[in-house]
């Protein structure tokens, strides 16, 4: 079924809405492609490029998909949209989250949508100023998201946080430049080699 682009229903940045009304504006507007919801302020994101976010986000991807593929009762999900909370509609660049669901967990809708919060949720950033750092990690945190990871493209830095008694703690990498998940055991990320572009290596430190 093809929905009809209806221009006329605002949907704007900064614009501040319930997540129903968000939610009513953008199933209306199919000539946006990508919009969220992030602490009831609406966010409609630009055109996106291949080194600032295509790239890394397809070598996230791949990762997490190697690991699911090997990891029985783990759902990943590529910019699906998430029911968080009351005041948030969030589309991760990528999340995983387990089935079924912890309590308060993700789980998918009768409606083919994501609610409530992922175990571990990545998103691609162009530098520290951006929301997926601050306002959207509030959101994250308060939700319960167990880990929360974030490439810095300008910055050539992955910032893998976890959460511990409420508040997000950022964890190092081992002394072999690895981070290993505490949500998912098994799932590593070998920092240097995936900013290298190294996929043999990335893909290593899973085995």
């Amino acid at each position: 079924m093809t929905r009809t682009v209806t221009p006329h229903i605002p949907l704007e940045s900064g614009d501040r809405l319930t997540r129903a009304e968000f939610h009513r504006r953008y199933c209306a507007r199919p000539d946006i492609k990508r919009a969220e919801l992030v602490e009831g302020v609406v966010y409609v994101s630009s055109p996106t490029r291949f080194e600032m976010h295509g790239k890394p986000h397809g070598a996230m991807t791949g990762l997490l998909y190697v690991y699911v593929a090997r990891t029985p009762g783990v759902h990943l999900a590529n910019n699906a949209t998430v029911f968080l909370d009351a005041d948030n509609e969030l589309q991760p660049d990528v999340c995983l989250f387990r089935v079924p669901a912890p309590p308060g967990g993700a789980r998918a809708t009768a409606e083919d949508y994501i609610e409530g919060a992922p175990q571990l949720v990545v998103e691609i950033a162009a530098s520290s100023a951006s929301y997926d750092l601050h306002d959207k990690l509030r959101a994250y945190r308060r939700a319960g998201v167990e880990e929360y990871v974030v490439w810095q493209v300008l910055e050539r830095e992955i910032i893998w946080l976890r959460l511990k008694v409420g508040e997000y703690v950022r964890v190092q990498p081992d002394a072999a430049g690895v981070i290993e998940s505490s949500a998912f055991p098994g799932l590593r990320l070998a920092v240097a080699a995936m900013f290298a572009g190294d996929s043999q290596a990335v893909l290593a430190a899973l085995d």
